[in-house]
């Protein structure tokens, strides 16, 4: 899963630094109201495209008002669902900054889910936080989806926390999913926790970093709640098992920031919404295992990160070579990391353009195949 971005950001920002008191006071002039704008697309001449859609909403999804996003050169394209990761970490302006140019090519739908950035409010009932509850609204989102924009079947874009909705949507309703595109994609959550937690603590050793040997040795033999997963994290984006680029959380901030949809009060959202969600969800979701459902009657896409080490793509490898579906492939990133699509922005909107696009057409087949993309690397 993803690191609590906002623990990141106080690390980031701790003095000598000296942004936080800044920061907080600029937070406080966008308190009154947040941002709610979304560039329309427009020609030459400044024109709004006929048929296109620019939209963010919030509307009522399983009895509880939650945030939609609507971005599309023209509404007739494949809609994509994009289904966020953490849980409680909504990207819709990472995806917004880095691969916007997919709105030119399908329709796409920015999903908040429940208890994430503008769809968390204070009184969410814990107890309605559930897997199931998730995939209800899931269904909810996609049929909305389909009945307003005259679709039969989306494209699922699942993310790290996100594959778990998507594969286990997927493999229920089939009849509504033209494919599945799993980045990040997670198999055995516990299998993959201790195999991320074994590699950063071997990564610690061989640096022979004390602190990241302390901390981790003192949850031996794992996380076993939400500041553990968070420290485990922390360290594993430390060694490069979250971003292989030249990224870090704080780049993602500033670069989700620079879009015209999210603003420094949405950090706070942010914050709030992503504890609460894993304090809500990790008793379900570290019990995952989706290699229970290998047979799929829909094309699944694997896109992963050659170095991986956040939700290891070894674990996601493997499951996919266990798959059964009409086909499916295997994209690997080789200079990525658990983000594939703001590490590799010009290689993932191929991968998406080339292999996933023809998809939506019922008269196209994607190969049962594996492939790469980027320069060659390793798993080391």
């Amino acid at each position: 899963m993803t690191p609590l971005l906002v623990d990141r950001l106080k690390r980031v920002l701790k003095p000598p630094h000296g942004l936080t008191a800044i920061l907080l006071g600029i937070a406080l002039l966008f308190s009154v109201a947040g941002c709610t704008f979304t560039r329309a697309f427009t020609d030459a001449d400044g024109q709004v495209l006929p048929g296109s859609i620019a939209a963010m909403e919030t509307l009522m999804i399983g009895g509880a008002p939650q945030r939609l996003w609507f971005r599309g050169a023209n509404v007739r394209h494949p809609a994509i669902v994009l289904l966020h990761g953490g849980p409680g970490t909504s990207e819709s302006g990472l995806f917004r900054h880095y691969d916007a140019r997919l709105e030119q090519r399908f329709l796409m739908v920015y999903w908040e889910q429940r208890g994430t950035g503008r769809s968390y409010h204070p009184d969410i009932p814990r107890n309605s936080m559930t897997i199931g509850q998730f995939e209800r609204d899931l269904d909810e989102v996609v049929d909305l989806v389909r009945r307003r924009f005259g679709q039969d079947r989306v494209i699922l874009l699942g993310h790290s926390w996100g594959t778990v909705l998507g594969t286990l949507y997927a493999h229920a309703h089939p009849e509504k999913v033209a494919a599945y595109v799993g980045i990040g994609q997670i198999a055995n959550f516990s299998e993959g926790e201790r195999l991320s937690y074994e590699w950063a603590l071997s990564q610690a050793v061989r640096r022979n970093h004390e602190r990241a040997i302390a901390d981790l040795k003192a949850m031996n033999p794992g996380p076993r709640s939400v500041d553990d997963e968070l420290l485990k994290g922390g360290w594993v984006e430390e060694f490069g098992g979250v971003f292989h680029q030249d990224l870090s959380t704080w780049t993602l901030i500033r670069a989700a920031l620079s879009t015209d949809e999210v603003n420094l009060m949405d950090l706070w959202r942010f914050g709030r919404g992503n504890r609460f969600s894993l304090e809500s969800l990790r008793p379900q979701y570290s019990k995952v295992d989706l290699t229970r459902y290998q047979s799929f009657a829909v094309p699944m896409i694997f896109l992963l990160g050659r170095h991986d080490w956040q939700v290891p793509s070894v674990l996601a490898a493997r499951y996919f070579d266990a798959l059964t579906a009409p086909c499916k492939q295997l994209i690997w990133f080789e200079q990525s990391a658990h983000n594939p699509p703001f590490e590799e922005p010009e290689h993932f909107m191929q991968a998406m353009t080339d292999e996933v696009l023809p998809l939506a057409d019922e008269r196209q087949a994607c190969s049962s195949a594996e492939s790469s993309v980027g320069q060659p690397g390793g798993n080391g």
